[in-house]
């Protein structure tokens, strides 16, 4: 057992060691360099801990207060809703931001870095804690700025943007969205011109992707990427300039008859409006209202381009009037084919030839390009003589029949003109122009067999 101490009295040695390393020097060097990160730390609180915040600038004072979580309001020279995204912005680059060199502890010439008469002044405050932050000139290098804080009377060289705090004004905190929603939470949306009125309603409520449909003035499937578009023009709608209560609105909503468009979202949580106005279309202007008591918006006129939608552009523009999912038998005929598909089990197989093996990849492709054809333009509203179009006697006409057997779809294609060719589908009630694609996009019979396929799979 002697010969066995040594050993033991270094492990021993080794465990006391390790306990005083544990213990005494690596708290130790985790408080030195918690200390030394806070040094460089130009504001004392985290960002959660912030509950006010005023900045003031050559063009004024802007004060703001945590109304409840993640939102903000601006409590002076006016009481109105904050921009969140623009508030969070400044304290974010605050609070992130770090000293990267301090000068003089007790600083008395602040003139050499801007900071006699500073560009920007930000006093931020988290509970009973304050800190004032003044702007001075960029550092030596981009993207850094020259700061006075408050609090120790120190010159800090920091890594802040100026772009951050620099030209800001009272516009810039302003909420300047019109409308706040989310997609998902809409329920209809109502669009009233002068003349008409279109209301979607979104049939998929309370799923990741909404799906819409037009109710009125007719009811119809809607183009789901058109109407997705509108509303994320509706979530762009953002003043470019606000007129408050006062002479000047009054003046101006004089002015403001019959909006070009009004839009209502409707909603479990409640309705939101919107007029869209043009009064003077010579001056560039356009101005937006939402309700009796509140500012008038300037915005830009091209929304109200952008937002002015017509029934024929919210459609469904798929002649064919089925679903490709939903298609069990397409009847193809132009002026070289003639033959009929039909999905047995999930297999595309042909009517007259059930034995055959038709290669189902060039099948769903042929009946996808089909069922998915859009009208690119509209000729005539109503029924017209066909003739003309070359509609007749068309290039190609394509019957579906539903899985129910009963549903049926129709798209016919004639005459060219210029890069379009003319068509009528069973969605879509009058005479339409197509791409032409499609006309030579339809294969041969013996195109769609397997065996065609394998060969010019080996020949390659």
């Amino acid at each position: 057992m002697t010969r066995y101490w040594p050993t033991v009295l270094l492990l021993v040695i080794l465990a006391g060691l390790a306990g005083y390393l544990y213990l005494v020097e690596l708290p130790a060097e985790q408080r030195e360099v918690k200390q030394e990160s806070a040094k460089k730390q130009i504001l004392p609180f985290p960002e959660t801990a912030i509950t006010g915040l005023s900045i003031t600038t050559a063009q004024g004072a802007v004060e703001f207060k945590l109304a409840e979580p993640g939102k903000w309001s601006i409590v002076a020279p006016l009481h109105t809703d904050a921009d969140n995204r623009e508030v969070q912005a400044l304290i974010r680059a605050l609070v992130t931001g770090t000293v990267t060199r301090t000068f003089e502890e007790q600083a008395t010439q602040l003139g050499p870095f801007g900071l006699e008469q500073p560009v920007t002044t930000l006093t931020i405050t988290a509970g009973t804690q304050q800190e004032t932050i003044s702007i001075g000139d960029s550092g030596p290098l981009s993207n850094t700025l020259y700061v006075l804080r408050a609090s120790d009377r120190r010159v800090l060289l920091t890594n802040l943007a100026p772009k951050d705090f620099i030209n800001k004004s009272l516009m810039t905190f302003r909420r300047k969205e019109l409308l706040r929603f989310v997609q998902n939470d809409v329920e209809r949306v109502r669009l009233t011109y002068p003349t008409t009125e279109i209301v979607i309603y979104n049939m998929t409520k309370d799923k990741p992707k909404p799906s819409w449909k037009i109710r009125y003035p007719i009811e119809a499937e809607a183009d789901q990427n058109e109407v997705r578009s509108l509303m994320f023009r509706l979530e762009d709608l953002k003043a470019l300039g606000i007129i408050d209560a006062g002479p000047e609105r009054d003046a101006v909503a004089k002015t403001l008859t019959t909006p070009k468009v009004k839009v209502t979202l409707h909603t479990a949580a409640g309705d939101q409006s919107v007029r869209l106005h043009q009064p003077n279309p010579q001056s560039g202007e356009a101005i937006a209202e939402t309700t009796a008591d509140a500012p008038l918006y300037y915005i830009n006129p091209a929304l109200i381009k952008d937002i002015t939608k017509e029934l024929f552009t919210l459609q469904d523009k798929r002649l064919l009037g089925l679903d490709y999912t939903d298609i069990a038998m397409l009847s193809v005929k132009t002026r070289e084919h003639q033959y009929v598909l039909i999905n047995q089990t999930g297999e595309w197989v042909f009517e007259d030839q059930p034995t055959e093996k038709v290669s189902q990849e060039a099948a769903d492709l042929f009946v996808s390009r089909v069922a998915n054809l859009p009208a690119e333009e509209r000729v005539m509203k109503q029924s017209a003589p066909l003739a003309p179009y070359g509609l007749l006697a068309p290039a190609a006409e394509f019957i579906a029949t539903g899985k129910d057997g009963k549903t049926t779809g129709k798209l016919t294609l004639g005459n060219r003109a210029g890069n379009l060719l003319y068509a009528t589908g069973q969605r879509l009630q009058g005479v339409f122009q197509a791409r032409p694609d499609l006309l030579t996009q339809i294969p041969s019979k013996t195109e769609l067999l397997a065996k065609s396929h394998e060969k010019s799979g080996a020949g390659r």
